[in-house]
């Protein structure tokens, strides 16, 4: 099964990105299981995933989340709105 690095927008504009196998669960879970969900979440629901790419190991998944995460959010919104773009998104 392959692996997914994602971006979640929050309620207050902030981004969370990371790492999962299914990324409709993982949207399910930040939202409404606090046992499941990111504990830094928690006060920014809701949330949803607006950009994931997938990977065929976590390796190669956790790498790409990393430098995801340190890029300035310029950048992601950047990448979020190329995917739209390409997709033909508002």
């Amino acid at each position: 099964m392959n692996w997914f690095v994602y971006i979640a927008e929050c309620n207050d504009g902030s981004f969370y990105t990371g790492i999962t196998k299914d990324v409709k669960r993982r949207e399910l879970e930040h939202n409404h299981d606090n046992k499941l969900g990111a504990k830094s979440l928690r006060g920014k629901r809701p949330v949803k995933i607006v950009y994931f790419e997938e990977y065929n190991t976590q390796k190669e998944a956790a790498k790409r989340e990393y430098a995801i995460k340190q890029w300035k959010k310029e950048y992601k919104i950047k990448l979020i709105d190329k995917l739209k773009i390409s997709k033909g998104l508002p």
